[in-house]
């Protein structure tokens, strides 16, 4: 599954990310578990960008991803004793002995069901797991219809050392189907290591979806109501917008 990230990408994730989501996402996340009145689930909990920081201070947070490698690199940032609280489960079929007061799933997990059947069981699958008046958070980006037509071809987005004199590059390639929307991506690592470039590259393909059709399959959805911001500070949709930030309400 295109979904499932491997080694290589897990064990360069914080230092790229870190440096290109830090400060757009987190507080907007960390603020939204904070206020949970119960337990939360993180879905595509990943390395824990957000999950170690909530858990540090005091959440009763709970995480599933579908990547092993990715789950290997939070379990060493957490205590041994909290390790049960993670899992290797899908966003359609998770199971868990809690119902959660807040779900969310960050950072464009959503995109990665690229069906539409998958779509609906995930969104109806997280409902039925939240208990009464709880919230599913996700986010989308929104699709720039220049740079879905000209995609990408062997771009360097992120340099930086890793260990001392020593660098890792990551090159994206990006091929669209409009019809079918679906993003084609393409992410080779190339890193320093014992004197030699070592390269691997990884294949993943993300849905894009687009407003009104997002508001469809929300409606299709168990869920009561919803709402759509533009941004993680809580602004309308508007034509400057990045970003689709989903509230669901059970």
């Amino acid at each position: 599954m295109s979904a499932i990230y491997p080694s290589v990408f897990a064990r360069f994730y914080d230092l790229i990310y870190d440096r290109i989501r830090a400060g757009v996402d987190s507080d907007f996340f960390l603020e939204k578990i904070s206020e949970a009145k119960g337990p939360v689930l993180e879905v595509g909990t990943g390395t824990g960008r957000f999950f170690s920081t909530a858990l540090s201070h005091g959440a009763d947070i709970y995480g599933i991803d579908i990547s092993p490698a990715m789950l290997d690199v939070l379990k060493n940032r957490i205590p041994a004793e909290d390790h049960k609280r993670v899992s290797v489960q899908d966003i359609r079929e998770f199971k868990h002995a809690v119902k959660f007061r807040l779900i969310i799933a960050p950072f464009r997990v959503f995109m990665h069901l690229t069906e539409t059947q998958d779509q609906l069981k995930a969104l109806n699958h997280v409902h039925d797991n939240l208990s009464e008046d709880g919230l599913f958070i996700f986010d989308l980006y929104i699709p720039d219809p220049g740079l879905l037509s000209k995609g990408l071809k062997n771009v360097m987005d992120f340099e930086g050392e890793y260990e001392p004199e020593k660098v890792v590059r990551r090159f994206v390639t990006a091929e669209n189907d409009l019809v079918n929307q679906i993003n084609y991506l393409s992410m080779r690592f190339e890193w320093d290591e014992d004197g030699k470039i070592l390269s691997e590259t990884w294949h993943s393909e993300l849905r894009f979806f687009f407003r009104y059709e997002l508001e469809y399959l929300l409606q299709r959805s168990k869920f009561s109501s919803y709402e759509l911001f533009g941004d993680y500070q809580g602004n309308p949709l508007s034509s400057a917008s990045k970003e689709f930030v989903v509230v669901c309400r059970k």
